[in-house]
């Protein structure tokens, strides 16, 4: 990625953080935040993909053990419909 193109994104990407996060800075201290948060970003994104496998799988099987419970007390013996 071009210098000029990782400052505009890292600009835009700043600008949003900042406004989400409710903090006044300026331009340059905008950008910064942006380009340092694109490198950590990258980097947690890159060790979640890389547990992503094992971890998917253990979120999947969460999500629908908290399904079967909820339709368990939803519809489940004792429940008028």
């Amino acid at each position: 990625m071009s210098p000029i193109a990782l400052i505009i994104i890292g600009a835009a990407a700043g600008f949003i953080a900042t406004r989400l996060m409710k903090i006044e800075a300026g331009v340059l201290t905008t950008i910064a935040i942006g380009i340092f948060g694109a490198l950590v970003g990258g980097l947690v994104l890159r060790a979640l993909l890389t547990m992503a496998g094992w971890l998917a799988g253990f979120v999947g099987a969460v999500l629908g053990a908290m399904l079967l419970i909820w339709l368990w007390q939803t519809y489940g013996p004792g429940r008028r419909p």
